[in-house]
């Protein structure tokens, strides 16, 4: 991973850590030409808390997938926690490399239950080009079309929206006077200096990134003045702003907060609501309602605020995932630790 500095180590230091539990554990995920063979054991021992032994649940295997960044360990776990003190039999498949790989071990039947996101589930895995602009609609909007046209199930849509955004420094942000997108497309036709961006690899080529935004705030790419960088690298580098005045973020990166940086306000609703909510093939959730009714009020306290918090605790703090899961799970009483 690039970057230097405390929050660079930072970063690195769970998922060092994460490697080393992998070699260790017996379970370990192997990946061949017929894709994810096994899982792993649940990394932490949790007991029941309101969350009670469910009779429908005792016993059932069921397998808990995750993408491979941050936000999507902390939820994997939230799941897999939260199936154990239930009694279910939790197999832990996170860590999966990009969302299409995930959804590709959903449809196949190797993952049973994972957190996905509304934007990414209606653009990238159905192949709609405009977004629904409010967040309940988005949501009802690829539960309808994914069932009937796949067979997954969405439920138990969370409060938060890990939308992109373009984020600024604050003191950024009070020497420019740009708050919005549109000022900072603006900025970029009357100062394109001033407007140097540093931009993610993925957001630089996604239409629901820098393409897309730049066509619907009418923004000359031509103009813009970007740096292309890791993901990872953008933060400190707009904090500093040296090289970049804004940066593209995930909304709810938990060092948006650490460094102090402030996202520039949607005033035309470009980018997609990318709301978490539990994806599920309709077989296993049919023949386990119990999951998305036990899921449900834990989804209710996932807001920006709450799992920003969580992020920030791992990418700042250095604390690993499981761990900062699990704790939050005990603290809001779901479980209880052992």
């Amino acid at each position: 991973m690039s970057g230097s500095g405390p929050e660079a180590v930072a970063q690195r230091t769970p998922a060092l850590r994460r490697a080393i539990w992998a070699v260790l554990l017996a379970g370990v995920v192997l990946v061949a030409g017929c894709g994810l063979q096994a899982g792993s054991a649940v990394p932490l021992r949790v007991g029941p808390g309101s969350i009670r032994p469910v009779p429908e649940l005792q016993g059932v295997a069921v397998t808990v997938g995750s993408k491979d960044f941050t936000e999507q360990h902390i939820l994997g776990y939230i799941i897999e926690f939260a199936l154990v003190a239930a009694g279910a039999e939790v197999r832990d498949l996170t860590d999966i490399h990009g969302s299409n790989s995930l959804r590709d071990a959903q449809l196949s039947g190797q993952i049973d239950i994972a957190y996905d996101y509304t934007g990414t589930g209606w653009v990238n895995y159905l192949g709609n080009e405009k977004p629904v602009p409010d967040e309940q609609g988005q949501f009802d909007a690829v539960r309808e079309a994914d069932r009937a046209q796949h067979a997954m199930v969405w439920a138990a849509m969370a409060p938060m929206n890990n939308t992109y955004a373009l984020a600024t420094a604050r003191r950024t942000a009070e020497k420019t006077g740009v708050t919005t997108l549109s000022e900072y497309a603006e900025l970029v036709a009357t100062e394109p200096a001033a407007a140097a961006t540093c931009v993610g690899t993925e957001f630089n080529v996604r239409q629901d990134g820098f393409p897309g935004m730049a066509r619907a705030y009418g923004i000359d790419e031509g103009r813009v003045q970007k740096r292309i960088v890791q993901d990872a690298v953008v933060f400190q580098a707009t904090a500093d702003a040296g090289q970049c005045a804004f940066g593209s973020v995930a909304a709810t990166d938990g060092r948006i907060p650490a460094l102090d940086l402030v996202l520039l306000e949607d005033d035309r609703a470009f980018f997609p609501k990318y709301n978490a909510a539990l994806v599920m093939r309709a077989e296993f959730a049919d023949a386990h309602p119990e999951v998305t009714a036990l899921m449900a009020p834990i989804s209710g306290l996932l807001t920006n605020e709450s799992i920003t918090e969580l992020n920030r605790q791992v990418d700042v703090e250095g604390r690993e995932p499981a761990e900062v899961a699990r704790d939050w799970m005990v603290a809001n009483g779901f479980v209880t630790e052992e």
